[in-house]
């Protein structure tokens, strides 16, 4: 087999375990009422236990990154997926809220971050070219997109045809097939021509690097919003939508536009960040994703409200994803790609619990989502500035590599 040829399968592959990753964990939403009424819980206890399970997710995150790096990606997808399996499996035989909170929550998080985008974009960014970096991230996150575009639809028929419980099961056993296609990763650690993957720095000494770099907190506080933004309307959405009148179908086709417009907006990132200022495309990505939010919420709601507001936010979605992983990749070299980006991912995912509890809190105190999608416009706004003034080059130490090469 050429390397070309193992290039490809292995991307292949790789897009195949981002799409069960995502696809899976996007279709939580539609358990939340099913769920609640059964146990006779407000939305609060289920929101808590999403909230949980993307902050395990994000704490998770740079763990799952340091393994990968070290042990190589297929270690953490295993790992990944057993515990992601379990915690769905939990979820299907919860009787107790802390039993919720634990396979919901905890233990579908930690399989989320093992098998997600922190352990799989840095090692497909590993085998292809610098010049190819980001096209190759968009292309895994497009695959994640459009996981959420089929198994969504998916998961909302196993529901109305086999019940809550079981689909949770059946899903359980689709999230170990992930584990299938574990071993196409097996040696991303020592692809590419990077001369930064051999360097003798230490993971210390990259921490040490990345926390005293202003940019690298500028990327942090960015990816918070967007993960506050995201989780919120992934878990919310449904019913939000449902509360309004309209039908569990135009919910679930409304998350499943979002996913289909996201696999052409990941790309267009991606192949954008190969040629355009990467810190510029993240500016425009969150100041139009507040207009958008805006006119959503200004507007009369509509089904064609609705499934534009989707169809706009897809283009949106996961479009942060390349180009910030991609800044990191280009700021800090790729030997703790999986490492630094874990850390900013954490931060998202902490973003994300606030944006799912809170979403649910208020819901409960107020009886409306309005508060919350409120801030997420003001804060999307903030976002769009505070990526003016990040510096894209090199840190010191590659710019200096590169001018002795």
């Amino acid at each position: 087999m050429s390397k070309k040829q193992f290039i490809g399968i292995a991307l292949f592959f790789a897009c195949l375990i981002l799409l069960l990753n995502f696809g899976l964990r996007s279709s939580m939403g539609f358990f939340m009422k099913p769920i609640s009424e059964a146990h006779g819980y407000g939305r609060e206890i289920f929101a808590l236990s999403l909230a949980l399970q993307n902050l395990f997710w994000g704490l998770f995150q740079p763990v799952a990154g340091m393994i990968s790096d070290k042990f190589g990606a297929v270690k953490a997808v295993i790992g990944g997926a057993l515990l992601y399996a379990l915690g769905l499996y939990i979820t299907s035989i919860a009787g107790t809220p802390l039993l919720l909170h634990t396979g919901a929550g905890i233990l579908l998080g930690m399989g989320i971050a093992g098998t997600g985008f922190g352990v799989v974009l840095p090692a497909m960014a590993r085998l292809v070219s610098e010049e190819k970096r980001s096209l190759a991230l968009g292309l895994g996150t497009a695959a994640g997109s459009a996981g959420q575009f089929l198994l969504i639809p998916v998961a909302k028929e196993f529901i109305l045809a086999y019940g809550w419980e079981t689909a949770l099961i059946i899903m359980a056993v689709g999230a170990l097939g992930m584990i299938l296609f574990s071993p196409a990763l097996a040696g991303t650690s020592s692809q590419g021509n990077q001369a930064e993957i051999a360097s003798d720095q230490t993971l210390s000494q990259a921490l040490k690097e990345a926390s005293s770099h202003v940019h690298y907190w500028l990327l942090i506080a960015g990816f918070f919003v967007c993960g506050f933004q995201l989780a919120f309307i992934t878990v919310h959405m449904p019913s939000y939508v449902t509360d309004s009148g309209f039908s569990e179908t135009t919910a679930a086709y409304s998350l499943a536009l979002i996913g289909f417009f996201n696999i052409i907006g990941s790309l267009g990132a991606g192949a954008l960040a190969t040629k355009l200022s990467k810190k510029w495309i993240l500016a425009f990505i969150y100041a139009a994703r507040a207009v958008v939010l805006a006119v959503f919420l200004i507007m009369p709601m509509t089904t064609f409200s609705i499934y534009t507001f989707s169809i706009l936010t897809g283009f949106l979605w996961l479009a942060t994803i390349p180009p910030t992983s991609g800044l990191v990749a280009q700021m800090f070299g790729l030997k703790y790609m999986g490492t630094l980006y874990g850390i900013v991912f954490l931060n998202h995912q902490i973003g994300s619990f606030f944006g799912v509890w809170l979403g649910g809190y208020f819901y409960d105190q107020t009886g409306s989502y309005d508060i919350i999608w409120w801030a997420a416009v003001v804060i999307a706004a903030i976002t769009a500035l505070i990526h003016f003034p990040i510096d894209e080059r090199p840190v010191a130490r590659i710019r200096n590599a590169q001018a002795a090469q």
